[in-house]
């Protein structure tokens, strides 16, 4: 048995608090800092395959910049999110989102045109018109070289069309296509920029996003984690041809959640998982079911490193990964 022992709050760096917190007994406490150290094992792994799946919701909120920082830094190797992901991360590449209210009157913001997403305050015009007027052009310039894409496909091709703003770097999309790192959004027709996909074929009747052609994708990346040796030496798939073991960090539930953890089970699990939630376990939902769940799906290992997480992702990920990051010396 270990003590429990009293934080000293004095000059912490991430890293020495998040050591503290495990240190301490705290409850939630205890978890965050297990989660990191979990992190740091899935990191330094170079034969484990790095999932990230998250909602849309954080991107539209300074979270947004820990996730750029992952994927400009090749911290992960696959993102899976929803479509809002795409919505948000492109919308705020050329106008602002700003502060608001949890108790805001939403009637009133009804009526001078302002969309809540929590108690940040949106205007219309910096996320429907802007991505109608931006993402048009670039479907046109896509179909015209183009007529069928996988999602995974669709997205860098949003990336590359980012190249010469002035506020690329500050996107998700654009690191993703400058590193290639796939990103996969099943539900890619559930926000405006899938309502911009199917205003385009309205007029564009062959243009076509080839979503079992992200599942054929997944299926590579997850077989290799699987398979080790061929006949001929190792199995070169995807780029991936050193993997064995497979770790996701998972942000919130929902279908990102599910999907990471659906494709896991065909790869024998997840070797390292880290799950962050506000859900609850007891009403039977997939956002609430702790990652001990997945262990009886086989979706993760029964010998696995994993841990839920209860609280606001926004508060606790930025933390986890400054601490993480200070670890690795990056």
């Amino acid at each position: 048995m270990k003590e429990v022992k009293d934080i000293s709050p004095d000059k912490l760096t991430a890293n020495e608090l998040v050591k503290q917190l495990y240190e301490s007994g705290g409850f939630v406490a205890k978890k965050l800092a297990t989660g990191v150290n979990i992190l740091e094992k899935m990191t330094k792994d170079e034969k484990c395959i790095k999932f990230l799946s998250f909602p849309a919701c954080i991107i539209s909120t300074g979270t947004r910049g820990v996730i750029k920082d992952l994927v400009k830094n090749k911290s992960v190797d696959v993102l899976i999110t929803t479509c809002g992901t795409l919505d948000h991360d492109l919308a705020r590449i050329w106008k602002p989102y700003w502060h608001g209210a949890f108790e805001a009157d939403d009637k009133e913001l009804h009526k001078k045109g302002i969309y809540r997403l929590g108690n940040i305050f949106i205007p219309k015009e910096s996320y429907g018109e802007i991505l109608e007027n931006k993402i048009q052009p670039v479907l046109k310039n896509m179909y015209e070289n183009k007529k069928e894409l996988s999602g995974k496909e669709f997205i860098w091709e949003l990336g590359k069309a980012l190249e010469n703003e002035e506020n690329k770097e500050s996107s998700i999309i654009y690191w993703a296509w400058k590193n290639k790192i796939p990103v996969f959004v099943p539900g890619i027709t559930d926000g405006a920029v899938g309502s911009q996909l199917w205003l385009f074929r309205q007029k564009h009747s062959d243009f076509k996003i080839d979503l079992l052609a992200d599942e054929n994708d997944l299926s590579n990346i997850v077989f290799d984690a699987q398979i080790k040796q061929s006949s001929t030496g190792p199995r070169k798939t995807n780029g991936f041809s050193r993997a064995k073991k497979l770790g996701a960090l998972m942000l919130g539930g929902g279908i990102s959640k599910h999907h990471t953890i659906w494709w896991a089970q065909f790869g024998h699990g997840l070797d390292y998982a880290v799950y962050i939630t506000t859900a609850v376990e007891w009403d039977g939902s997939l956002s609430g079911a702790e990652t001990k769940e997945a262990i009886s799906w086989g979706k993760i290992k029964e010998q696995g490193m994993h841990i839920t997480i209860n609280g606001d992702i926004t508060i606790l990920l930025p933390l986890m990964i400054s601490a993480l990051k200070e670890r690795l010396g990056g």
